[in-house]
């Protein structure tokens, strides 16, 4: 039974089951209307049979139609011409098979001795006088004959190259499902960089391998990105901890402790709790799918929050806020996008120098919606504007300030989540992050 279970026995069956049945009725039509068409014939050459020897009555009578078809029967033009002439109910003359004879006027089909068909009509040529005219369709049945045998011959091969032209298919979609079972197999055994074949056809099985391979970059991604968040998670916060610790043996040491000295300890804690704050958020959003069918979002009151909120932050270190906005919503969630947006204010605000302006603007850009935020600070070197994305990344220069180095890998994640692009800018001097929602996303 494992035989009838196989892919390839199974798609050879199906093949062959459908050439049958296409088959069948192509040839069953066929059939049919040859049918019809011949006894159509047969009932015409009756008719007009009928109607010569009607003249003949008509012209001698009755016993000069006796006659004459005793003549035709004596000397058939047509062998397979039959006749019966019945007056008052007595037989005159007939050479029609045994039950052949129509108990009234019309058609009648009966086989005669051999099997062949006789087609005979009966007319009534004048009260008491019925003639009966007929063919043995001897023709006609062996044509029809000879096309049952042929139609058989040709379902028989018609049902052989079906299993064959199956049996090559069902083989080349084994040998394409193969490749990518051999490639699943040898990724799930460890080789990450392995890639099934794509032959650039753009058929299913191509595109299925590009999917497949597509599936298998967004997993190397994935687990490249989580062993790199390992080690800086090891790196970064390996220092705070080693700190604290040292502090908290320092202060055990001292029998009476200021509430002051634990300060330091205090903000190393905090800083941890905030860099695990931000991991988990970041997970989380990582982990949610993409936007689809969320509510609307008015960008334009989330910029005016985020203004509101920062401005005295901002005044604090000399720097002014400039916001140039436009009524503009995209599908999305709130809490994401403000998170976004105070993470970008956040950044140009702390590294922007005091004196200068942060700029934030929102606006429609074709079929995008781009929300920019712009400092005049000391900018991104174009090397690193993608690395500085990744979890933990800090430039040198900023090492030694404070923050965890997820502020931007979070606002990566929440601008994929919401189908957006976000690339950084050069500002002349400064940096400008820009964010692009898609086509379709925003309405005014």
């Amino acid at each position: 039974m494992t035989f009838f279970r196989s892919t390839t026995t199974r798609l050879a069956l199906t093949v062959s089951l459908a050439f049958l049945l296409g088959f069948a009725l192509l040839g069953g039509s066929v059939y049919a209307a040859v049918s019809a068409l011949l006894l159509r014939d047969a009932r015409e050459a009756i008719l007009v049979d009928a109607d010569g020897l009607r003249d003949v009555f008509l012209d001698g009578g009755a016993p000069q139609l006796a006659q004459t078809i005793r003549d035709r029967i004596a000397h058939p033009d047509d062998p397979n011409a039959t006749y019966a002439l019945q007056v008052n109910g007595r037989t005159l003359v007939s050479d029609l098979p045994n039950g052949a004879m129509p108990a009234h006027d019309g058609w009648r089909e009966t086989p005669d001795h051999d099997g062949t068909r006789v087609l005979v009509a009966r007319n009534t040529l004048a009260p008491g006088v019925t003639l009966t005219t007929g063919l043995r369709l001897r023709s006609e049945s062996g044509f029809l004959d000879l096309m049952r045998r042929i139609t058989l011959a040709a379902a028989a091969i018609a049902v052989l190259v079906g299993i064959l032209i199956g049996w090559f298919t069902a083989r080349w979609v084994a040998r394409r499902l193969g490749s990518l079972d051999a490639t699943a197999a040898r990724v799930a055994a460890g080789e990450m960089a392995l890639r099934a074949p794509v032959d650039r056809t753009g058929d299913a099985f191509d595109r299925l391998a590009v999917r497949f391979n597509s599936m298998l970059d967004r997993i190397e991604v994935l687990l490249t990105g989580v062993r790199e968040a390992t080690d800086h998670i090891a790196h970064d916060l390996r220092t705070p901890l080693t700190r604290l610790r040292a502090r908290l043996d320092q202060l055990r040491t001292q029998e009476t402790v200021a509430p002051e000295a634990l300060d330091p300890a205090v903000a190393d804690a905090d800083q941890l709790l905030q860099a695990s704050s931000a991991l988990l958020r970041l997970a989380r959003i990582e982990a949610q799918p993409r936007i689809e069918h969320e509510p609307s979002v008015d960008l334009d009151a989330l910029v005016r929050d985020v203004m509101e909120l920062y401005e005295p932050i901002a005044a604090e270190r000399g720097i002014a806020l400039s916001a140039a906005t436009h009524p503009l919503q995209v599908d999305g969630d709130a809490d994401q996008l403000f998170q976004l947006m105070v993470n970008l204010l956040d950044n140009a605000v702390k590294y922007a120098p005091a004196g200068s302006v942060v700029q934030l603007e929102l606006a429609g850009a074709g079929d995008q919606a781009r929300l920019v935020v712009a400092d005049h600070g000391a900018g991104i070197p174009e090397q690193e504007r993608e690395r500085v994305f990744d979890r933990f990344h800090r430039l040198e220069a900023h090492r030694g300030t404070s923050g965890s180095g997820l502020g931007l890998s979070l606002v990566r994640a929440i601008a994929q989540r919401h189908r957006a692009q976000v690339y950084l800018e050069d500002n002349r001097p400064g940096l400008r992050v820009v964010v692009a929602f898609p086509h379709g996303a925003h309405r005014p």
